[in-house]
């Protein structure tokens, strides 16, 4: 696996090799000596243009644990906010001679472009660009679905036939596009629902059912209900008319939690808000997988780390922007 920069282009084949290398990680970290040897020697750089707190911290627990040498780099009172490119910033890690480079960034493709513009030879890990994907949030999301259905048999399985709803602010949302792709691909039934304001206009293309009415969509039954975070710094106009207003048409709340199936399971890729997309009761409960998914996103982040760096020594080497998806 060279570079890991969207879940659209990933072939259902890749996409369970990196779920099924997550399962051996996350069974290597319930021992009491958690770190393995097998990146040792190799230098992990998180290079991040905006804020992180959850991914950031899980990708260097991730390269920690594999042994890699870690650096962390933020754009805030760097060079990069004197003006500093990309182009440079890339130059200059290529010159400390990082193997990998996880980075975020603001301006969707940004990852891709620092992938393949030749500045540097090190694989490139998308932690999130823009309002494009987070391909590792889709896969510890998928993970987690697939761990709670399956439980320990759950190696080599994919998603078929899995409802999973997907709930609030499509339109800004990273984390939606990228699960939207690898669930299909691994085989759910994908819905939408959003206020009509917060659905992008190219969604006729996506392998998606489009809802406005969440009450609707949580009596069809879903395996998994996906809420996301309002994202408020990213809007600049006035998408609904209140937060209560929001909260109310498309919040979970008490009421809509317990009209929920009874395996029926509660996610959110965080941070949330709590009392606007979901109740603490619903945040709280045993459906809630939101703790589940941190754990989860440091196997999944380590799998991915480990064939980006090592996974080519062992085995044929895959990509996974190369557009040889199952589409």
């Amino acid at each position: 696996m060279r570079h890991l920069l969207d879940t659209r282009s990933l072939s259902r084949e890749d996409a369970l090799r990196i779920l099924d290398v997550a399962e051996d990680m996350a069974d290597t970290q319930q021992r009491e000596v958690k770190k393995l040897p097998t990146l040792r020697g190799k230098t992990v750089v998180n290079l991040f243009f905006e804020d992180s707190t959850r991914t950031r911290i899980s990708f260097e627990a991730a390269a920690k644990r594999l042994s890699a040498d870690v650096i962390n780099f933020s754009a805030k009172g760097s060079s990069v906010s004197k003006g500093e490119s990309l182009q440079d910033t890339a130059q200059t890690l290529q010159a400390m001679g990082a193997d990998a480079v996880v980075i975020r960034h603001g301006a969707s493709g940004a990852p891709r472009t620092l992938a393949t513009s030749g500045w540097i030879s090190a694989g490139v890990v998308n932690a999130g660009d823009g309002t494009h994907e987070h391909p590792t949030q889709a896969l510890l999301d998928a993970f987690t679905i697939r761990k709670r259905r399956f439980g320990a048999d759950s190696r080599g399985r994919d998603l078929a036939g899995v409802k999973v709803t997907i709930v609030g602010d499509i339109l800004h949302s990273r984390v939606a596009r990228s699960n939207v792709w690898l669930l299909d691909t691994l085989g759910a039934e994908v819905t939408l629902v959003a206020p009509p304001t917060l659905v992008p206009n190219d969604v006729s293309s996506w392998p998606v059912r489009i809802s406005y009415d969440l009450d609707e969509a949580i009596a069809g039954g879903p395996d998994a209900l996906m809420m996301l975070r309002i994202q408020l710094e990213r809007m600049n106009a006035a998408y609904f008319p209140t937060e209560r207003e929001y909260s109310r048409r498309w919040g979970l709340d008490a009421g809509r939690l317990a009209a929920l199936g009874a395996d029926s399971i509660v996610m959110h890729p965080g941070p949330m808000n709590r009392g606007l997309e979901i109740s603490a009761e619903a945040a709280d409960s045993p459906r809630s997988t939101v703790l589940e998914q941190v754990a989860n996103g440091v196997s999944v982040r380590m799998a991915a780390l480990y064939l980006l760096l090592a996974g080519a020594e062992n085995s044929t080497e895959t990509t996974t922007d190369s557009g040889k998806g199952t589409r």
